[in-house]
């Protein structure tokens, strides 16, 4: 990105963040009156449906927001990752990220931000300004920065993430924390404001997430016991986006107001794994059957399934048991897209989309992230899971994320690209730099 000189900016942008929360959904919560104070800002603004990131998962979505550049640029491609050169995961991190993000972008231009909460972000690392990590995030000491503030967040009970385990099947003890961790971001948010000097706020929500993974159907099912719940719910997220509206139009820049999800939502009806077409297809083969890992695989494999829809060739060269040679890859990613979207369930296609990564990737790390990227229809939640008794399987969660329905708030029409299903969660971080006098 070229940039403007713009080290005695005065310029000021908030940013709200809600987890999964799409483009779709929202429109109807702003037409039936769920969220007044959301659909108040609106009518200033434009709220646009946007793409996010592939694989449309937070990991890869936020680092791609955070650093305005896709992933064969960032290098992250999911929550977790082969070790080179081995058959054994990782969980990437912060540290893994190799581009430069819009925070150390203004700090280029002595500018600051204060960043709480947005997933992707651990461990917290010096930013020009403040970062309380999202998840994954595993000791709070660690996801802190400056460490002055690490004080606050303990006496205040802070936590990133609720307990999945205790909630998922508990939707009393969901909201309860729901309601909890709302106020945490709410208190932390507040102390930061005051103490932080900062060009540019950024808040993420996450609990909107939680909420559409284990109870969806309460959304879609106005009968569902809990579907007040989970519009009260919302309806306190719409009182958290107002009163931090209000206060940044105390600033006099509530033109650089933005909100936006990092991707969409919708109902899981099954779950989907890869990997067992693949072994029913003879593309993945395991030395032993009851491998639950990808250290299992045989020489004989030419393609596996990494989560939740990465496709990677066996490359000779890049894995100890590689069997794909280079002059083989072109012909088996045509060969696999054609496998892989013919894909059926109960006659009904499962698959939307196949997309050969060399496409939708550009930078320095694409060639390290899959071959093939594969966009299933709604409903079908697609795994990579090693060892599925068959290809489809039930849900384990109520629902699913969606490349195409995330959504994009601004203020700022003048600097708006476009207002199109097309429009990018890349084009997303311009918008934020330029509304700062940062990009041309």
């Amino acid at each position: 990105m070229a940039l403007k000189d713009s080290s005695r900016s005065p310029r000021k942008a908030c940013v709200i963040g809600l987890d999964g929360v799409p483009h779709s959904m929202l429109g109807r919560f702003l037409q039936a009156g769920v969220m007044p104070r959301l659909a108040e800002i609106a009518r200033d603004a434009t709220l646009t449906p946007m793409v996010a990131s592939l694989p449309e998962i937070s990991s890869v979505s936020w680092t791609t927001f955070m650093t305005g550049r896709n992933p064969g640029e960032h290098g992250i491609f999911g929550f977790t990752d082969l070790v080179p050169g081995t058959y054994r995961t990782r969980f990437p991190s912060f540290l893994d990220v190799k581009a430069e993000t819009i925070w150390d972008l203004l700090g280029k231009r002595e500018m600051r931000s204060v960043v709480l909460n947005q997933p992707a972000t651990y461990p917290a690392r010096p930013i020009p300004g403040a970062l309380v990590s999202g998840f994954v995030a595993v000791r709070l000491e660690k996801s802190v920065y400056p460490a002055h503030h690490l004080q606050a967040a303990l006496d205040m009970g802070y936590q990133v993430d609720l307990d999945a385990r205790q909630v998922r099947d508990d939707p009393p003890a969901l909201f309860r924390e729901l309601a909890r961790l709302l106020e945490l971001r709410r208190r932390m948010l507040d102390e930061l404001w005051e103490k932080e000097r900062w060009n540019l706020m950024e808040v993420v929500i996450t609990g909107t997430d939680r909420l559409h993974h284990f109870l969806w159907d309460a959304c879609e099912d106005e009968g569902h016991p809990h579907h007040r719940d989970f519009l009260d719910y919302y309806r306190a997220i719409d009182a958290f986006i107002g009163e931090v509206f209000e206060r940044f139009s105390e600033t006099g820049e509530e033109r650089n107001f933005f909100v936006l999800s990092d991707h969409g939502f919708c109902g899981a009806r099954k779950q989907a794994f890869l990997n067992r077409a693949l072994a029913e297809a003879g593309y993945l083969t395991l030395e032993d059957p009851a491998a639950d890992s990808l250290e299992g695989v045989s020489e004989r494999t030419r393609a596996f399934v990494l989560d939740p829809a990465r496709v990677y060739l066996h490359r000779r060269g890049r894995y100890p048991k590689g069997s794909v040679g280079e002059g083989e890859v072109a012909a088996l990613k045509r060969e696999l897209t054609e496998f892989i979207g013919a894909l059926r369930h109960e006659g009904a296609p499962v698959v939307r989309s196949v997309f050969d990564a060399a496409e939708i990737y550009r930078g320095p790390q694409a060639d390290l992230g899959p071959d093939l990227l594969v966009v299933p229809h709604r409903g079908y939640d697609l795994k990579g899971r090693i060892g599925a008794d068959s290809f489809i399987g039930p849900r384990q969660l109520q629902g699913m994320h969606t490349w195409d329905d995330a959504f994009f708030l601004t203020r700022r029409r003048d600097l708006l690209e476009s207002a199109s299903d097309d429009f990018h969660l890349e084009a997303a971080s311009r918008m934020v730099l330029r509304s700062l006098d940062v990009l041309p």
